[in-house]
């Protein structure tokens, strides 16, 4: 290693702004690895973790007071490259240009020895439970967590972990129905814009996306969408059915309000499935009957699995990287990168580059 320290933006309570900060550089133990981050993307989830928790309607919230623990470096979505291996680390070498996993379980749980780490009920999540990729160098607990990219822009790649592993699995739940009806997207930010490069290259059928930013229903329509609606619009319903034109079968809420879901369950017809990934946060009322005399299935989504992050990194190398908008900006403006998103700035997704320049 060429330097005894490293340069991070910290988190030291809930509602504050993040602090720049210097530590010792980690020197890797047991499985550890250490990289040197080439890139990690802001997501809005971040910005959940600075506000405290998520709204669960009716006056309720689910806060992460006593889930996580200041200071905390932000970042989950992350690449780099290994500079130094813990002695028992196996599998890969310095150099190597890899992707964090991020969502890691416990390892000894039900879920976890099932291969769905994500779904753990004591999480070491990377950028939540550990420090993340808000910094110059991120240690990683495992080899066994890091995913080969060589050949791929990190920066580019670094979103993978997060919006391309979350659409990935959602698209997935669909089944071969994704290939044979099109697809209503609720939500053309950067899980939605994610979602329609990765439905070209899954062989999907249409989408049609709705959104309530004009600049944001453009991105969508660049990036293939067949329509993209305002749900605002007086008659709304009326011209997303008629733009599926047939059965609407399939939803993909990727913003999670009262509003989007409530629109997903008035407009899918009998046999139809809505997959919820937003967190926006709200309630809904519902018709308990309904959902069985309509045959309706409503599926939550929560990232994804490790096997899925290399299936999705296998699926980008035959096909390409997704072509969204990507602004990759210095780890100096982590704060402003969160401003930026919050006040609904942001098109596509930012990516923090620490050492872009040197």
């Amino acid at each position: 290693m060429t330097t005894s320290h490293m340069h991070c933006r910290q988190l030291t309570d809930f509602g504050q702004s993040l602090e720049a900060r210097t530590r010792a550089l980690p020197e890797p133990k047991g499985e550890e690895v250490l990289l040197r981050v080439t890139g990690a993307g802001v997501c809005h989830s971040d910005l959940h973790i600075v506000e405290g928790g998520y709204d669960l309607g009716q006056g309720r919230s689910l806060s992460f007071r006593e889930r996580i623990r200041f200071p905390l470096t932000l970042g989950h979505e992350t690449a780099g490259d290994v500079i130094a291996l813990g002695p028992e680390a196996r599998g890969v070498a310095p150099g190597d240009s890899v992707l964090a996993y991020p969502w890691i379980g416990c390892g000894h749980c039900p879920v976890c020895r099932a291969g769905q780490e994500n779904l753990c009920l004591k999480p070491d999540f990377i950028g939540v439970n550990r420090d993340g990729g808000y910094a110059d160098h991120i240690l990683v607990p495992s080899a066994r967590y890091l995913v080969d990219i060589t050949g791929l822009n990190p920066a580019r790649a670094a979103p993978l972990t997060c919006s391309g592993l979350t659409t990935y699995s959602a698209l997935r739940k669909f089944g071969a129905r994704l290939e044979t009806v099109p697809t209503v997207i609720m939500g053309a930010g950067g899980l939605g814009l994610m979602a329609l490069a990765l439905m070209q290259r899954m062989g999907a059928a249409d989408a049609i996306v709705v959104e309530p930013d004009a600049r944001r229903r453009q991105a969508a329509l660049d990036a293939g969408a067949s329509a993209a609606l305002d749900p605002n619009d007086e008659n709304a319903a009326q011209a997303i059915r008629k733009a599926v034109d047939g059965q609407l079968l399939s939803v993909l809420d990727l913003v999670g309000s009262t509003a989007s879901l409530t629109l997903a369950l008035d407009l899918l017809d009998k046999g139809g499935q809505v997959v919820v990934v937003g967190l926006m946060g709200g309630d809904i009322n519902l018709s308990i009957p309904y959902l069985p005399m309509r045959a309706l299935s409503i599926c939550g989504s929560y990232n994804g699995n490790l096997s899925e992050l290399q299936a999705l990194v296998e699926l980008v190398r035959k096909t390409g990287l997704p072509e969204l908008p990507v602004a990759c900006r210095p780890l100096h403006e982590a704060q402003a990168a969160l401003d930026d998103l919050r006040s609904g700035k942001v098109v596509g997704r930012i990516v923090l580059t620490p050492h872009e320049g040197e």
